[in-house]
């Protein structure tokens, strides 16, 4: 379990308090000590609003009191990454029960967003509606906790970066939209952050028979 936020015109920085919730579902295989492969697949809510962002003085920015934009909606992504341990902390002779990670991969999403403003003179080009597909790059870094032999305890956090400036539907450039409402140089980010519970299978070998 864990957060989903968004980086992007709405929201131009990463913002703690942007997170929604969101669950992710995962299976890993460890190649080697060091090594584990992870198949997961995530889903969550995206929320962002012009009045959280703060500029001088701790007022809202002026471009984001002016636009009075706000997105939200929902995203779906399956992922596949290589996680690197430090420690090997399955290792029962040791007293290490623990191990940072680090972790890259390459993920699909599919977003399904709606972009809207509460200012009447920029509702003509400040809106939006729609889902799309995409592909994004996940990184990061985390920690295990091994409770037990089987059970294991699990905090990540992680960025995705995008290949596209419409996940909020407003990029700056379309339906006539200026730098004024829309930033046309910069890509979409999102971030996950979360707990997590596992279990180990162990691969039991039989003695051989004469």
């Amino acid at each position: 379990l864990g957060g989903l936020s968004y980086k992007g015109e709405v929201s131009p920085a990463y913002q703690f308090r942007n997170n929604r919730p969101a669950l992710t579902l995962f299976y890993r295989k460890d190649v080697s000590a060091p090594i584990t492969l992870r198949a997961s697949g995530m889903a969550g809510m995206l929320r962002a609003d012009d009045q959280t962002v703060r500029g001088v003085n701790d007022n809202t920015a002026p471009q984001s009191a002016y636009r009075q934009a706000y997105v939200k909606g929902s995203l779906y992504e399956l992922a596949a990454a290589l996680e690197y341990n430090f420690f090997n902390y399955h290792d029962r002779k040791s007293k290490v029960r623990f191990t940072p990670y680090v972790f890259v991969g390459v993920a699909g999403y599919y977003a399904n967003t709606r972009l809207g403003s509460s200012n009447a003179a920029v509702q003509s080009v400040v809106r939006g509606s729609g889902g799309q597909f995409g592909v994004v790059v996940p990184a990061g870094l985390g920690f295990k906790y091994a409770l037990s032999r089987h059970w294991n305890l699990g905090l990540e956090a992680g960025a995705r970066k995008t290949f596209t400036d419409r996940l909020d539907h407003l990029d700056g450039k379309s339906r006539g939209q200026t730098s004024l409402v829309g930033n046309p140089r910069d890509q979409d980010w999102y971030f996950y952050n979360g707990l997590s519970i596992s279990y180990t299978f162990y691969k039991i070998r039989c003695p051989e028979t004469g």
